[in-house]
């Protein structure tokens, strides 16, 4: 019996650090200027109503097709949203490359649409990390 209740402990020890890594892994993040992800993509024109002086943040769309990001390299102000619409024969994603990139991290893609806004001014270079040769960069001013 004592062998029973050592190996049952065991696996409600295990269990509980399973459980206490799981948890923490979602925290960690000491970025403070890391950029946003954003489902929806925000207005190209200024709302009527709006006083002079007020900004609407832009959306710049990126077309996936025919293994080619197009346009490759887009610039944007710091608040704009880049939508990258997928119309593909084959699956593609969007992946940040380096540190500045890392939030950008899209699902695999054939057909369907995902967006990124951008709140911190500086050059975010991406490829497909399943075409690794398709290449494109966001600059954010």
């Amino acid at each position: 019996m004592p062998m029973v209740r050592r190996a049952m402990s065991t696996q409600v020890g295990a269990g509980f650090v399973l459980a206490a890594t799981l948890l923490l892994s979602g925290c960690g993040s000491t970025e403070t200027n890391s950029p946003t992800l954003s489902t929806t993509a925000k207005a190209n024109s200024q709302a009527p109503g709006t006083k002079s002086g007020e900004t609407k943040t832009a959306a710049v769309t990126v077309d996936v097709a025919e293994m080619k990001f197009s346009p490759a390299d887009v610039t944007v102000k710091v608040g704009d949203t880049v939508t990258w619409k997928f119309k593909d024969s084959v699956p593609h994603t969007v992946q940040g490359i380096g540190d500045r990139a890392m939030g950008i991290n899209s699902p695999i893609f054939d057909r369907g649409e995902w967006s990124y806004t951008f709140i911190a001014p500086g050059t975010y270079r991406y490829l497909c990390s399943l075409h690794p040769q398709m290449r494109g960069t966001v600059t954010v001013e």
